[in-house]
């Protein structure tokens, strides 16, 4: 699929792999990239924007954690302004078993809650045009970090959610897939706490293994939304893409 003259909303679109997939993306000469993300970063932004300025670049501030009907006011406010999106990224995440309400309103409620409310622009039973839905999991969502038990379970109900939705594609008309990265450079994973303390190293002893940069997940990244199958469950680890 080319992304050519494509609306993209992507969600946590400022991260660490969000910034450089970000950077993939406007390289494809989208239409607009609307980035959705908890903390502006103008900085980030007229990066993006100088890097294509054929792709208009525009920001909203948006924390996942926010109620559905809050979710629902904002992209009523994007299609009213864009009229059309193709392609939602959901990307937000966070890793840290000591917050576990937080981990799984990030990195599930939120993504369940943003893919409900653009369902009711999207879904052919009420007409619409359907779309393309790309979910940021995670290795861990099929071969978990038993120290972070909160977090790997997290993925796993993202891997098992993206999973459903393309399987309901013939009845609402939106397709989608998983990005899973693996063990990635970020700051993520730098420094975070495993749950109930079972592994005080779990940082420094997951670091010991092979990992890829951000720059290689994002190019993968992008090749991914691009190959546009449905249903797909895409590694993509130590700068490779595989299913």
């Amino acid at each position: 699929m080319s992304l050519t003259n494509k609306n993209v909303v992507f969600v946590a679109g400022l991260g660490c792999i969000g910034l450089d997939t970000s950077k993939e993306l406007v390289k494809r000469d989208l239409k607009n990239l609307v980035i959705l993300d908890r903390i502006d970063n103008p900085d980030a932004i007229a990066e993006l924007k100088a890097i294509n300025p054929k792709v208009t670049v525009t920001f909203f501030p948006y924390d996942v954690t926010a109620p559905l009907a809050e979710t629902a006011k904002l992209l009523k406010c994007i299609f009213s302004k864009f009229k059309t999106v193709d392609i939602l990224i959901n990307g937000a995440g966070i890793l840290d078993d000591h917050q576990i309400e937080r981990t799984i309103a990030v990195n599930y409620t939120g993504l369940v809650n943003t893919t409900t409310a653009i369902l009711d622009f999207w879904d052919k039973r009420k007409c619409g045009p359907g779309g393309i839905i790309c979910n940021i999991g995670s290795v861990t969502g099929f071969n978990a970090i038993y120290q972070v038990p909160v977090y790997s379970g997290s993925k796993a109900a993202v891997v098992n959610f993206t999973s459903s939705l393309a399987k309901l594609a013939p009845i609402t008309g939106v397709t989608a897939y998983t990005v899973n990265p693996g063990i990635t450079k970020t700051t993520l994973v730098q420094k975070f706490n495993s749950w109930l303390d079972v592994e005080p190293k779990v940082a420094e002893k997951l670091l010991e293994h092979p990992t890829q940069t951000t720059q290689q997940c994002a190019k993968n990244f992008v090749k991914a939304i691009e190959l546009n199958k449905n249903g797909a469950l895409w590694k993509l680890d130590l700068g490779t893409l595989e299913p």
